[in-house]
């Protein structure tokens, strides 16, 4: 069995499970259960530890347009790396309690700190914490990310195996190239420009689940026919709204 199946399978047990009308136990171990995407611009977020410089903590943060402070001591080709982003803070020593102060998120390398010591700073001060590879001590786990521009593919295992996640990551990101970034934008254009028209949600989102066929749109970008692409929507959207 694929590892989609699988997770597929999984799936439809815990589904099985949890469909009988009594209150679902709390598991034992936390499994992370509500996905979100968070609106980090502007945000001060806390990156502790040389580990988790070294393991690309940093980028996805100011990528998602954070103001990063890091607490470390190396590695040093990475800080010195870092030490021109005006986005970025260094502070090349052991992290302090006060460190968390005014900070909306913090992840943390589990070999520079104790754990539960920097969980408990940061629930005191409302801060949402991830000790890596520490999962009694994260209030969220970091999803394995296919980015193609606005698109933003996310896996997760609820923290039982980053090894999985990351293949899966692999494999989508072979499925989902780059004319994806193309496409999401192309849509997002498409649902604006058609808005007016379109004034009733109900109506709206039904004839969106008809036109959208992506496998051809995706196909028309990726040969640089995205012109074509935008006519086929528009005249699957619109079909019919001028005799209504």
């Amino acid at each position: 069995m694929s590892p989609v199946a699988a997770l597929g399978s999984a799936w439809r047990r815990v589904v099985a499970a949890t469909s009988t009308g009594r209150p679902a136990r709390r598991p034992a171990t936390r499994t992370f259960g509500y996905p979100v995407s968070l609106d980090l611009v502007g945000r001060r977020v806390l990156v502790v530890g040389a580990a988790a410089v070294a393991h690309g903590k940093v980028g996805p943060l100011l990528a998602a347009g954070a103001f990063v402070t890091v607490v470390a001591d190396g590695p040093a080709e990475a800080l010195d790396a870092l030490a021109g982003d005006p986005r970025v803070a260094l502070r090349r020593r052991a992290w302090r309690p006060e460190d968390l102060d005014g900070v909306f998120l913090c992840v943390a390398a589990p070999d520079a700190t104790d754990g539960a010591a920097l969980y408990a700073a940061g629930r005191a001060r409302g801060v949402l914490v991830n000790v890596m590879d520490d999962v009694p001590h994260c209030d969220f786990a970091a999803p394995a990310v296919v980015r193609r521009g606005h698109l933003a593919i996310a896996i997760s295992t609820g923290g039982r195996s980053p090894a999985l996640a990351r293949r899966l990551r692999e494999e989508l990101g072979e499925r989902f190239g780059p004319e994806w970034a193309a496409l999401a934008d192309l849509l997002g254009e498409v649902r604006a420009e058609t808005m007016p028209a379109l004034p009733d949600f109900t109506d709206r989102a039904r004839r969106w689940q008809d036109a959208l066929d992506l496998d051809e749109l995706a196909a028309l970008v990726r040969d640089g026919r995205a012109g074509e692409a935008r006519r086929r929507l528009l005249d699957r959207l619109l079909d019919g709204t001028a005799a209504d």
